[in-house]
């Protein structure tokens, strides 16, 4: 095994970008949403360095670019969260290495928990359509608690829930916000270089391991 998983008990997943990519059902959530204003697409390449802050930011993000200074953002977060219900597992797929790591380590009995900042609701569909049910002993979304990554306070909850030490668990994800989560919380960190960090190298974060792909684990 990775020497990330020495003595570990608890490992945490984000979601978009460590185990799934998500970007194509959220790209055209966006185009919709933008489309509502008569404004044009913003396209695959954008959407992937807006996500990681949760929903509300992404489609501030898309508001800002397309220079929709009139547009209310919370209205338009509203269109985006119906346009994104309507279809959030249409194009999204599994990284390649994760049903394999997954399972890996729920046979050598580590507990795994999944803490996004995407809304909850979108977790359970998302789940369902890519077979990830049973794994994870706890899901937190972005709305789960008062507070989301890089807050430290839901991996906190996650290792209390768990009933370890947080230097006993390990944060995995693809982006600055759960590397710094995790550094906060007190977990060991470990981010894949694929994924949704806006643009720049994973590396510059500083997690204590990086890795091309979540097989590496094994």
């Amino acid at each position: 095994m990775h020497k990330a998983l020495d003595d570990i008990a608890l490992v945490v997943f984000d979601l978009d970008g460590t185990l799934i990519d998500s970007a194509p059902d959220l790209t055209t959530a966006v185009a919709k949403t933008l489309a509502d204003y008569g404004l044009e697409p913003a396209g695959l390449d954008s959407v992937r360095h807006w996500v990681g802050n949760g929903s509300h930011k992404l489609v501030e993000r898309a508001l800002a670019n397309a220079a929709a200074d009139g547009v209310d953002t919370d209205e338009a977060h509203e269109a985006f969260l119906r346009h994104y219900a309507a279809a959030p597992c249409t194009d999204t797929v599994l990284y390649d290495g994760v049903r394999e790591c997954l399972e890996s380590l729920r046979d050598q009995a580590y507990d795994l928990m999944l803490v996004t900042n995407k809304p909850i609701a979108f977790l359970p569909p998302i789940l369902d359509a890519l077979d990830l049910n049973g794994f994870f002993s706890l899901t937190l979304g972005g709305d789960s608690l008062t507070q989301k990554k890089p807050d430290p306070a839901p991996l906190l909850y996650a290792a209390r829930q768990g009933d370890i030490a947080p230097g006993a668990g390990l944060m995995i994800g693809d982006s600055r916000h759960d590397v710094q989560a995790g550094k906060a919380a007190g977990f060991r960190t470990l981010a894949v270089t694929y994924g949704y960090n806006h643009g720049d190298p994973i590396s510059d974060s500083g997690p204590d391991h990086i890795v091309d792909s979540l097989a590496e684990l094994l």
